[in-house]
């Protein structure tokens, strides 16, 4: 089999949407992972509906799939990136939170992606009890999942360095307790390059092991305990068994390149990234151009 791959649009935040989805199919990519925000798609401008319809439209012209992700920094407070949350002590921050995520189901399901991946949110610690803080995250992803299913969305979470899901393991325990409550189930948004930052698992050892509830893949180069999403080449991940454990797994959906802090040399990076895991990719496997 052949993986297929995706760009995130954080990594091409100086383009216009429509440049950066053709310059991402244009150096042949499969699909795209689209970070909502307000310079490429807005899910809170109006006419929300008629927008997602005309995306599907062009990602359906360019031969593009689609997940959303749902990290944009200053979306929904122009003064604290990445709040509120779905574990912000204000009520009306975690409802502000749940909507923005509902809402970027409803532009996948428009769309057909194939998932929507969030994350759980920075504890702000001394605030709040812990217990508190997992009580509403429980909460939050169990009314989220719910909509996913209603709508036949994929919804995966990414376990992400210093948030209150960082781990795998945590990831799994929540999973646990959201199953307790009834909900639909969620799978797994894992960042290959966020185990070298954790150092939970070996990257590989923890594709084989989580494989069946993958929901998203995002790829990318780290040095171990930091987390700065680099060039491949330039940290300390080694990509050819993770790739052959995704092929020996036979996943099928995305494996989305995440270089964030590229945007401003976007025009040979995209291009750039694609042939380098082209030519990495184990013996007698390809790449869909």
């Amino acid at each position: 089999m052949t993986l297929r791959f995706a760009y995130n649009t954080n990594g091409v935040a100086n383009h216009r949407l429509g440049d950066a989805l053709r310059l991402i199919a244009d150096s042949g990519y499969d699909g795209v992972a689209l970070t909502l925000d307000h310079h490429h798609f807005d899910p809170f401008a109006p006419n929300l509906v008629c927008r997602a319809e005309m995306l599907a439209g062009l990602l359906e012209q360019l031969g593009l799939g689609l997940v959303v992700e749902t990290g944009a920094r200053f979306l929904l407070n122009p003064r604290a990136k990445h709040e509120p949350t779905l574990i912000s002590p204000e009520a009306e921050g975690r409802a502000q939170r749940l909507d923005f995520l509902r809402r970027a189901v409803d532009v996948c399901a428009t769309c057909r992606g194939e998932a929507v991946s969030f994350w759980a949110g920075v504890p702000r610690r001394g605030e709040v009890e812990l217990k508190d803080t997992w009580r509403w995250l429980v909460d939050g992803v169990a009314r989220l999942s719910d909509h996913a299913a209603s709508r036949g969305v994929v919804l995966a979470m990414e376990p992400e360095p210093g948030m209150l899901v960082e781990t795998v393991d945590a990831w799994r325990q929540l999973q646990e307790e959201v199953k307790l409550l009834g909900s639909a189930p969620f799978k797994l948004a894992l960042d290959v390059g966020h185990l070298l930052v954790t150092q939970e698992r070996v990257p590989a050892d923890a594709v084989r092991e989580f494989a069946p509830v993958l929901g998203t893949v995002a790829l990318e180069d780290m040095k171990r305990g930091v987390h700065e999403h680099l060039p491949f080449g330039e940290g300390d991940l080694d990509v050819v068994p993770v790739l052959r454990e995704l092929i020996e797994a036979r996943y099928d959906k995305l494996v989305c390149v995440e270089l964030s802090r590229d945007a401003h040399r976007a025009h040979t990076m995209v291009p750039g990234a694609i042939e380098w895991l082209r030519a990495r990719m184990p013996a007698d496997e390809g790449v869909a151009a």
